[in-house]
């Protein structure tokens, strides 16, 4: 766990922070209610498909309870980027995939809320799946079918915008995001592959 012990925003005392019963490698603040750590967080995503639609969940944690979302969450120590983004995606949608079926898609960092993030693609032949503990529901959406007026982070649409267009066309590129309070710039840093 970090080694601050009071919050830089409202000094109010830092525990670890659990979530679903498992404790994790960061602190918390009961009085903001937000994970406090001194260094930027890895944020670890899959963008999972199905076909002509990706997977998406319905949080069931704060913030944005109750809000869809791509599976992801915060890299924990000791994890490679694939198996962290393999854990937030059986934790949160109960699919089991090897680390190595994942593929670099995006990166991207998010200066005005301090955190970085690193999300995957990868394809199923099935669209079965269950929210975990982390989930109130998940399911495959296509674009149109998408319930976009009910997005937990709108910030990121044009990143999943994307996603849907590489779906549609069937080539991937790697692509590079830059966010801050003013800005958001999507862009691609490499030629990527096309998928069957």
């Amino acid at each position: 766990m970090s080694e601050i012990n009071y919050c830089p925003e409202c000094g109010g005392p830092l525990v670890q922070h659990v979530v679903g019963g498992e404790a994790r490698g960061h602190a918390f603040c009961h009085r903001c209610k937000e994970a406090c750590s001194d260094y930027p967080r890895v944020v670890v995503t899959v963008f999972v498909a199905c076909g002509d639609r990706l997977l998406w969940v319905q949080r069931d944690l704060q913030p944005q309870r109750g809000k869809w979302a791509i599976p992801g969450g915060f890299l924990e120590e000791g994890e490679t980027l694939a198996e962290g983004a393999a854990r937030e995606l059986q934790e949160e949608a109960g699919i089991l995939l090897p680390p190595g079926a994942l593929h670099l898609y995006m990166t991207g960092s998010i200066t005005f809320i301090n955190q970085m993030y690193v999300g995957f693609r990868a394809l199923v032949t099935t669209d079965h799946c269950k929210p975990g503990t982390e989930s109130m529901a998940c399911g495959f959406f296509s674009r149109g079918d998408c319930p976009w007026s009910d997005l937990a982070y709108p910030q990121v649409n044009d990143s999943i915008r994307q996603a849907y267009r590489d779906l549609e066309g069937g080539r991937f590129d790697v692509w590079q995001a830059e966010m801050t309070e003013r800005h958001y710039e999507l862009r691609t840093v490499s030629q990527g592959r096309s998928d069957p």
